[in-house]
């Protein structure tokens, strides 16, 4: 029933009075016996925060959306997880491909939903495994790719029209794009069946993560070209997934995370309308990758808060018309910045609370770390508990059964608007500094999370900050009372032998012609996927094909 502009009035005048009283009796008197704790009433973002939110705070709430309705706050889908469960997706990736492999069927068995592979640093660098500067990292901290063959045996004996795969890594996606396609196309799949995602975006790692080859511009380039042959040939895979989590773990906070995901979607958005496909035809395709942090309701709001902003920029400046173009749906990954080697298995419970924060904000798809991770790569003992701490959550809590059960709170409501006000902020001053990419290219972005982090890092050391186990409840520990993977020493020379295999049988003529064709393809705007899709059915090596482009387009050196 409406209520008239006097009831309203009367309703929020009642309301004030009651809430001056509280403040003067309850916060007061709290504050009165706990001084010390004045400086934590504020989220990680520095969100001052009051003791209690009230209807005051959230007048929209009677203006409150559905679930699966522009725009989107409450949730890209009216049913949620009662239509569909987040995907467990776990990352896993080290050794050769034999070895991931294993990794993967194992996680599987024991009820894992889609797969997330990790590369590692030669794969994702572009260098082969017999190049010098590979010596050393050849499948420590992720597989080794480096011919159309190791992805093969990665994926033998997986249905991947069954199975969703999602591939972290940038500076050389469309190449490992490229090697997956050919192996679902040897397999006989119908490549419109295929699904998964690919990480691919390029931006954050000049802004955070500093995985780079190339300089920025023709990088976006090869993000371009991956988007624009994905959406005619593999419609239900994602060609980038606009990842905050990376910048997040290298310091941003949750404000400066949004942000800075958005202004590079939109970059790249711009970037596919203008090479001429409508946006409508690739939107509903875009995915995202956020960071969950141990600040519970800074979190959940976030993730409110870019639903609803990216749902408007897309209609209003892109002129995005259909509703799979304005939602958007994100992978979440809980925090690996906040695993401690001190009391590890503390490490455990701060994931299980990260991971209800992307449940209750609304994640598609969820990574929990291993608590193991501030040591190595998990072990499988390790990853396996990761995964049971989403099952319990699925299928003991009942978080599942209604969609965004936080909406309404007065609390909630008021955050996700400050979020949204504070990253239009943040958008607007990086569009007066001339975009995103001018942005990154000058450095400001860069500075900007490196002064935000080392402002946590003094906060961790004046003990403001706290972290249980490293700067309070402290004990002294002889080590970790359970086994750490350790790198196979016999990996590079298995990897080094099975390029060495590849390069002897296949037709070195033919690759030599594909690489020039590569070459001179550069110079002009062709679009680079057809041409590297040739090149890894040919047995062109992934460092190959990255030297080629470094000959044409130079490398990126950061200012």
């Amino acid at each position: 029933m409406d209520t008239s502009p006097a009831e309203s009035g009367a309703h929020a005048a009642l309301w004030a009075r009651q809430l001056r009283l509280w403040e003067d009796d309850e916060l007061a008197a709290a504050l009165a016996r706990s001084p010390e704790r004045r400086a934590a009433f504020a989220t990680e973002s520095g969100i001052p925060l009051k003791g209690v939110y009230t209807p005051l705070d959230a007048p929209q709430l009677a203006e409150l959306e559905l679930p699966g309705r522009f725009p989107f706050t409450r949730g890209p889908y009216p049913s949620m997880y009662r239509g569909k469960p987040w995907t467990m997706r776990m990352f896993a990736g080290f050794g050769g491909a034999e070895d991931t492999n294993r990794r993967f069927k194992s996680l599987v068995a024991h009820g894992q939903t889609g797969l997330s592979t990790a590369f590692d640093m030669p794969t994702l660098m572009g260098y082969d495994s017999d190049h010098q500067l590979a010596e050393g990292e050849v499948g420590v901290e992720g597989v080794a790719i480096d011919t159309l063959a190791d992805m093969e045996l990665l994926f033998d004996g997986l249905d991947l029209e069954a199975l969703s795969v999602s591939m972290t890594i940038n500076p050389t996606a469309w190449i490992i794009y490229a090697m997956y396609v050919t192996v679902c196309q040897r397999r006989g799949y119908d490549l419109k069946r295929v699904s998964g995602t690919l990480q691919a975006d390029i931006l954050k790692e000049y802004q955070a993560q500093k995985e780079w080859i190339y300089p920025i511009r023709p990088s976006v380039r090869l993000v371009r070209d991956t988007i624009l042959w994905s959406v005619d040939h593999t419609p239900r895979f994602n060609p980038i997934s606009l990842s905050g989590y990376h910048i997040s773990e290298a310091g941003a906070n949750a404000v400066q995370e949004a942000a800075l995901v958005l202004a590079n979607t939109f970059a790249y958005v711009a970037e596919v309308v203008a090479a001429g496909m409508p946006v409508d035809a690739f939107a509903p395709r875009l995915s995202f990758f956020f960071t969950a942090q141990s600040d519970f309701f800074e979190e959940i709001a976030k993730y409110r808060a870019v639903r609803r902003l990216y749902a408007r920029v897309m209609r209003e400046r892109f002129e995005a018309r259909s509703p799979e173009s304005l939602r958007l749906r994100f992978h979440a990954q809980t925090a690996a910045i906040t695993l401690t080697r001190s009391q590890p298995y503390l490490n455990l419970v701060r994931t299980g609370y990260q991971a209800l924060a992307a449940v209750l904000g609304g994640a598609q798809s969820l990574h929990t770390n291993s608590f193991d991770e501030s040591y190595a790569i998990p072990t499988e003992e390790a990853a396996r508990l990761a995964l049971r701490t989403q099952q319990i959550l699925l299928e003991e809590t009942n978080v599942d059964a209604v969609a965004d059960p936080l909406g309404g709170s007065y609390y909630v409501e008021w955050l996700t608007d400050e979020i949204e006000r504070r990253v239009e902020a943040l958008l607007a001053e990086i569009e007066a500094r001339g975009g995103v990419i001018a942005a990154t290219e000058t450095g400001w972005i860069q500075n900007m999370i490196a002064e935000t982090a080392y402002g946590v890092a003094l906060r961790k050391a004046r003990g403001e900050k706290i972290s249980i186990g490293v700067n309070k409840h402290v004990e002294a520990e002889p080590g970790p009372a359970f086994g750490v993977h350790s790198p196979d020493p016999s990996v590079a020379a298995r990897q080094i032998e099975r390029l060495h295999a590849v390069k002897a049988g296949r037709d070195a003529a033919r690759v030599e012609a594909l690489l020039d064709e590569l070459r001179r393809q550069a110079v002009t705007d062709a679009n680079l996927m057809p041409i590297t899709l040739a090149l890894v059915s040919a047995h062109a090596t992934l460092g190959e094909i990255v030297e080629v482009l470094k000959g044409v387009w130079g490398v990126y050196r950061e200012v």
